[in-house]
């Protein structure tokens, strides 16, 4: 008898039929169906239960009216997550719905894996290599502000295993020599490194390829 309700309930909230359709379809009255809402709003499938005594109504538990809703626009949008969803219905709702009160009804009508994105963060691993001076990566951004209205570059370095800016040097242009000074003095700081990552945009070399390690010991 729970299964048949939470079916019904689950029609008029996950699939947007109207409860006086689907007490139809399921041979009870409008109002015993709105009391089946109310209750699986209040204690969810155990609400649902025969000799049930949870409360029909918690300050915790989000409106019917508000679950169909998140429940519509999911169908609508597959791809719009928690976040997405309380943006989206907070407007034209004129009600505050959280995150994770979204998460949380998408999470009971099935439609999200439980604790999927802890897990995948969990999983989820930043290649680099294995120790410090082995690879640097590097590039030429802009442009920078000046007091005199003018615009400087910057000579950025990263350390590809520890993370640590090796270069952060502004040059008045982009240019080969102010380039080359600033690679030069990052390295009697730190050392020199087995490879260089760069692009192929000026001043490096672009005759490897969009994107070319330069062995240098």
């Amino acid at each position: 008898m729970a299964e048949q309700r939470y079916q019904a309930v689950l029609a008029v909230i996950k699939d947007g039929r109207t409860v006086t359709e689907t007490a139809a379809a399921v041979g009870v009255s409008r109002q015993t169906l709105h009391v089946w809402l109310a209750k699986y709003e209040a204690g969810g499938l155990e609400g649902l239960v025969d000799g049930s005594h949870r409360s029909l109504s918690s300050p915790q538990q989000m409106p019917a009216v508000v679950e169909a809703a998140v429940l519509e626009a999911r169908r609508k949008h597959p791809a719009w997550g928690p976040r997405r969803i309380a943006t989206e219905l907070s407007k034209p709702m004129r009600v505050s719905v959280s995150e994770s009160s979204v998460y949380r009804c998408l999470r009971r009508a099935g439609l999200v894996e439980p604790d999927g994105r802890r897990r995948r963060r969990r999983e989820w691993k930043r290649w680099e290599r294995g120790r410090p001076n082995e690879l640097w990566q590097m590039d030429v951004v802009g442009g920078f502000l000046l007091a005199d209205g003018t615009q400087a570059k910057a000579l950025t370095g990263v350390d590809d295993h520890s993370r640590f800016c090796v270069s952060a040097r502004l040059m008045p242009r982009e240019r080969t020599r102010p380039v080359c000074d600033g690679l030069t003095a990052a390295m009697r700081s730190y050392g020199v490194p087995e490879q260089i990552l760069t692009d192929n945009g000026r001043p490096w070399p672009d005759r490897y390829g969009p994107r070319h390690s330069t062995q240098l010991r």
